[in-house]
């Protein structure tokens, strides 16, 4: 996927957050493991959300492989030292397709 392509979906998930009562903390956390797409604050409880985009849901969430997952959680482990944050947290998915958003919350169980 193409960085714009990737942008476009980062900015409908955003809104879609925004709407749905989130506070958007920080958009694109990198560290020397990976990227954290959005980081949002909701009831107290952080949450490091990985956007993927496709022609539909199966695509998109394919996307989120073992791999993947393992540096996003290396990566929230680097924003919460570096922000000294001792708060509840959880990993989420926004899958973004032609059809619609879908938030699939606490991608780690």
């Amino acid at each position: 996927m193409s960085r714009a392509k990737g942008n476009k979906a980062e900015d409908l998930a955003c809104g879609f957050l925004y709407d749905n009562g989130f506070e958007i903390v920080q958009r694109n956390f990198y560290s020397r493991f990976g990227e954290i797409d959005i980081i949002t604050l909701k009831d107290g409880v952080l949450h490091f959300v990985e956007v993927k985009s496709g022609e539909n849901y199966e695509v998109a969430i394919q996307n989120i492989t073992k791999q993947k997952l393992s540096k996003l959680i290396k990566t929230g482990n680097v924003y919460m030292k570096k922000h000294s944050i001792d708060i509840d947290f959880v990993y989420d998915a926004l899958i973004v397709t032609p059809c619609g958003i879908e938030f699939v919350e606490n991608i780690t169980l």
